[in-house]
């Protein structure tokens, strides 16, 4: 008998087929990443509940984090659970990070030792550690778990996130950075992006111990900031643009009027004289939006000394070398590039977003006398961040902007530890603005051009 036949018999010939109804659509669409259940969960849901409902506001929050831990105890009493001692304090600390911070990621933002977190939905958490990526044990009950996380950081920004609007750039309390997107978009679940910052910025030194430049190139770059050289700073991402550009303003004198611009205020500039733009989304009825260039233009009537725009992307470009091309000097920026000479293209790109219908030769002139110095930040395989090329914009010749190398990073090789092995180098050619510096009364020993190791 034939394997159809015998099923046939098994099931009966008269009755109906048994349709398997699919489920509508998987859990999530990534494998091996279903989290054991709490079983304390439940638990620790009521217990949430009641300490909302108990707690009164309080501004200091080591105060409010004591009283719900006490309340959290006092409530464990009431109950009669009878738990070991750690897990209670485990299910105190759940509730103080659920209540006042940002739930089962906050351990890891207090954590000094981790620069970036990542929440792939609600059950797979990532962090960046020293420049490498690892998978945690964290995770959120659901999707709507993740997606109260997001709101409680893009609500006192006055930033929004729902199904018109599933994407966010916002800014957690301590400047760190974030990106969330939601479902309809991301389909393993809401994603969280968070770019940690150093409470305390990175100095110059700290850079030159972490091995990301030399004493000399942060000697040369120190001197080009305080001599007013407009500078960009380029890299891919994460390359660690915003840290150098932080690192860079710092040398801007105090007395000197700062305007910084960015999509979400994430600079931390320690000048008295500052004011800090930040750009706005459209509302509920998609007005209202202020753009990143709507704010460059109207810095220009803010008299400022110097302009910062936190990063360029679009047709703000063209604004901001106007702005460098008119009287304002020493002014900052990042974008996204893999060269020194691929930065100019994707500014000559930037500024035809802009709407002009400038021919190409006059947008390179802009190029080239707005923009002093191209400082080219990479990251290598091995998590470490250098920069590997200041380069100075010379000038034209014919349709062509001259580009030189001050100083680069010639990489060697890696040691058995996959650590990038390689050194800094003085390329020999003294920058054209050399006579600028000297003039301005800043004196540049002219031996950190000699070509040698730096």
């Amino acid at each position: 008998m034939s394997l159809l036949k015998r099923l046939k018999q098994q099931a009966g010939e008269n009755d109906p087929p048994v349709v398997r109804k699919l489920p509508e659509r998987p859990l999530t669409p990534v494998s091996g990443i279903f989290p054991r259940k709490d079983p304390y969960q439940d638990l620790k849901n009521n217990l949430h509940k009641k300490v909302i409902a108990e707690l009164a506001p309080d501004n200091d929050m080591e105060k409010t984090s004591q009283k719900i831990a006490a309340l959290v105890n006092e409530l464990l009493d009431k109950e009669g659970e009878h738990l070991p001692r750690h897990e209670r304090q485990r299910i105190a600390a759940e509730i103080v990070d659920e209540a006042i911070g940002f739930g089962p990621i906050t351990p890891l933002l207090r954590d000094p030792a981790i620069s970036e977190v990542m929440v792939n939905g609600p059950h797979q958490v990532y962090i960046e550690r020293q420049g490498k990526l690892e998978k945690t044990d964290v995770c959120f009950r659901d999707n709507n778990h993740v997606l109260h996380i997001i709101e409680k950081i893009v609500a006192p920004i006055g930033r929004r996130i729902d199904e018109s609007m599933p994407m966010v750039d916002a800014r957690l309390p301590d400047g760190s950075r974030v990106n969330a997107i939601i479902p309809p978009l991301a389909l393993n679940g809401p994603s969280i992006t968070i770019r940690k910052f150093f409470r305390d910025p990175l100095s110059i030194n700290n850079m030159i111990n972490f091995g990301s430049l030399t004493e000399t190139m942060g000697y040369f770059l120190e001197a080009s900031v305080r001599g007013r050289m407009n500078i960009v700073v380029s890299g891919g991402t994460g390359s660690g643009k915003t840290t150098t550009l932080n690192v860079l303003s710092s040398f801007i004198p105090n007395d000197e009027r700062i305007v910084t611009i960015e999509d979400a205020a994430e600079l931390q500039l320690r000048q008295e004289h500052l004011v800090t733009l930040e750009s706005r989304p459209p509302n509920l009825e998609g007005k209202g939006a202020v753009t990143i260039r709507d704010l460059v233009r109207n810095s220009l009537r803010m008299r400022p000394e110097r302009i910062i725009v936190g990063e360029v992307r679009g047709g703000e470009a063209l604004d901001m070398l106007q702005a460098m091309n008119t009287g304002h000097d020493g002014s900052l920026t990042t974008g996204h590039a893999n060269t020194p000479r691929d930065m100019l293209s994707r500014l000559e790109t930037m500024v035809l977003m802009a709407g002009m219908d400038l021919p190409v030769r006059a947008i390179r002139d802009q190029i080239s006398s707005a923009i002093d110095l191209i400082v080219q930040q990479s990251r290598f395989r091995d998590g470490s961040r250098k920069i590997t090329h200041i380069t100075e914009v010379q000038g034209m010749e014919g349709d062509v902007i001259v580009l030189q190398d001050i100083f680069v990073f010639k990489q060697t090789g890696v040691d058995e530890n996959g650590k990038v092995q390689g050194r800094y180098i003085a390329t020999g050619i003294r920058p054209k603005f050399y006579t600028k510096l000297e003039e301005v009364g800043i004196k540049l020993d002219h031996t950190i051009f000699v070509p040698s190791m730096v």
